[in-house]
C-alpha cells in the first residue's frame, strides 16, 4: 500500500512517499474504547549501527502509549528496510521524520502530535521538535556526546527522558549534566541497572513511560 489516503482503523503496514523515495511505515491502533486526540510518531536508533523500527526498545515505547491510547506510527528511516535513499548523517531522517508527521497529522486532524525516540532517534526527534508542534516528547538514551544537543533548544512541550545507569553506548553521567544544565530541562528518570538495551528491563521501561506522561494525555 502506497501512500494510504487515510490513517488505517487497523495495524498496517505501507509506504510513504518521502524525500529520497518510498518510507517504510508501520501504524497501530489502540483499542476504540481507550483511543485519544493523538498521534505518537516514533524513531529507531542508529541505521548504521543495526537500528531499525522493529527494535525493542522502540517497541516497548509504541506499545506503552498504544496502551494509554494514541495511534502510533513507526517508520524506517531512508536506507533501511524498505525504505529508499541513503543515511544522511541525520539531516535526511529529520527530513523523513517531518514526512512521517505531515501525513499523520493531514489524516488525523485535530489529534495532539507526540513524539518519540530511542538512541539516535532521539537526537532525531529533538531536532525536529524544533519546527513542529510536540506536545510531548520523549527521548529514550540519548546520545549527548555523539551528536549536537548542545546546540537544540528544549521543547516548549512537556518532556520525559530516559537513561539507564548502566548505559554501556550513551554515558549516563554525560546526559545528567546535558539536561541538568538546560534552562528548560526535561523531566529526567535515571533507571537503575539498565543498560543501552534495557534487557530484562523492558517491562519496567513500559510502566515508567505510562506512569510519567500519563498526566499529558489529551
Amino acid at each position: 500500500m502506497l501512500d494510504p489516503d487515510h490513517f488505517p482503523s487497523r495495524n498496517a503496514e505501507f509506504l510513504l512517499t518521502g524525500p529520497a523515495g518510498h518510507l517504510e511505515c508501520l501504524s497501530e491502533m489502540p483499542e476504540p474504547e481507550l483511543e485519544r486526540p493523538a498521534t505518537a510518531v516514533l524513531c529507531h536508533p542508529h541505521p548504521l549501527h543495526g537500528g531499525t523500527m522493529r527494535n525493542k526498545v522502540v517497541t516497548i515505547m509504541e506499545r506503552s502509549l498504544r496502551e494509554l491510547g494514541l495511534a502510533t506510527v513507526r517508520f524506517n528511516y531512508r536506507g533501511v528496510g524498505e525504505s529508499q535513499g541513503e543515511y544522511d548523517d541525520g539531516n535526511g531522517e529529520v527530513e523523513d521524520l517531518k514526512a512521517v508527521v505531515e501525513w499523520a497529522m493531514r489524516h488525523r486532524p485535530g489529534t495532539d502530535l507526540w513524539l518519540g525516540g530511542f538512541s539516535f532517534g532521539a537526537y532525531i526527534t529533538l531536532r525536529a521538535s524544533q519546527d513542529l508542534p510536540v506536545r510531548q516528547l520523549i527521548s529514550i538514551a540519548p546520545p549527548v556526546e555523539r551528536y549536537g544537543f548542545d546546540q537544540l533548544q528544549p521543547p516548549s512541550c512537556p518532556w520525559l527522558v530516559v537513561q539507564g545507569d548502566e548505559d554501556e553506548v550513551v554515558s549516563s553521567d554525560a546526559v545528567e549534566h546535558w539536561a541538568n544544565g538546560l534552562d528548560q530541562g526535561p523531566d529526567l528518570v535515571m533507571m537503575e541497572g539498565a543498560g543501552h538495551f534495557f534487557h530484562r528491563r523492558l517491562m519496567d521501561l513500559r510502566g515508567l513511560i505510562k506512569n510519567h506522561v500519563q498526566s499529558n494525555l489529551p
